[in-house]
């Protein structure tokens, strides 16, 4: 039996696993043999991981997340990765955002992850460390009209990850940003309507923004997942924390004046 066969799985929980870009996080993990419990306040469906586990969880919601990691630590005593990928967007101008809509995308976005770390921290501290990788956005750094909310809470969740780097540093847990750019998921799809990609179906729609990236193509879940594995897994980004890696297809490599 080789060393790779007797050594403990690792483990690994990833929030907003239902979506596009956490349902291809949840197989990366997977077929790599970490053990994985996925969250989301959407059912997963009947395929998620054998030896893994599934919450249908709000983690927007603070007494939800105590509970949830009750669940987690009965599952398995120490994590070696926390993802935190679940979000919502309201696209729509900043005069027309309630302060309720506000509040909501902060809640979803960036309270979840403070609460969220500080839960699993002891998790991770179990294990000897590990990582954390938050799913930012490109809209951390470069934005467009309507869709302030969800900017500003993608920028908060940049600052808190350099933030949350530094503090968990001594513990040995790594903490870095996936900032996707375009990328075909539903979210993105239901955002469409901002008219920043023009008129017309859906096709035309994500043609016209395939077109605003360098290399022509809108992304897909799977190559963000990719990202947010490399960062994870000690191995491959061991001397990595604090850092933003931007993953858009060259998006924001070009100037809006070209």
């Amino acid at each position: 039996m080789t060393a790779e066969t007797t050594r403990k799985k690792r483990c690994v929980l990833i929030t907003g696993a239902a979506g596009g870009i956490g349902r291809a996080t949840v197989e990366r993990f997977a077929s790599r043999g970490w053990r994985v419990v996925g969250v989301d306040r959407q059912p997963f469906g009947g395929d998620f991981p054998a030896e893994g586990l599934f919450i249908q969880a709000d983690v927007s919601r603070p007494e939800v997340l105590e509970a949830l990691f009750e669940r987690v630590s009965a599952f398995a005593p120490g994590l070696d990765a926390l993802v935190n990928n679940a979000a919502m967007q309201i696209a729509k101008p900043l005069l027309k955002t309630t302060v309720e809509e506000w509040d909501a995308i902060m809640a979803a976005n960036l309270r979840s992850v403070f609460l969220g770390v500080k839960l699993a921290h002891p998790l991770l501290k179990a294990e000897g460390g590990g990582a954390v990788v938050n799913v930012s956005s490109v809209h951390a750094i470069q934005t467009s009209a309507n869709i302030a909310a969800y900017a500003a809470s993608k920028g908060g969740l940049l600052a808190l990850t350099r933030a949350m780097a530094i503090e968990f540093a001594v513990d040995e847990i790594r903490v870095n940003a996936v900032l996707p750019g375009a990328v075909d998921t539903p979210m993105l799809r239901a955002g469409l309507g901002r008219g920043h990609v023009g008129d017309g179906d859906i096709h035309q729609r994500l043609e016209n923004l395939a077109r605003k990236t360098v290399n022509g193509r809108v992304g897909r879940p799977e190559e963000i997942a990719a990202a947010i594995y490399f960062l994870a897994d000690g191995e491959q980004s061991s001397f990595m924390t604090g850092q933003a890696l931007v993953v858009d297809g060259g998006a924001t490599a070009r100037l809006s004046t070209e």
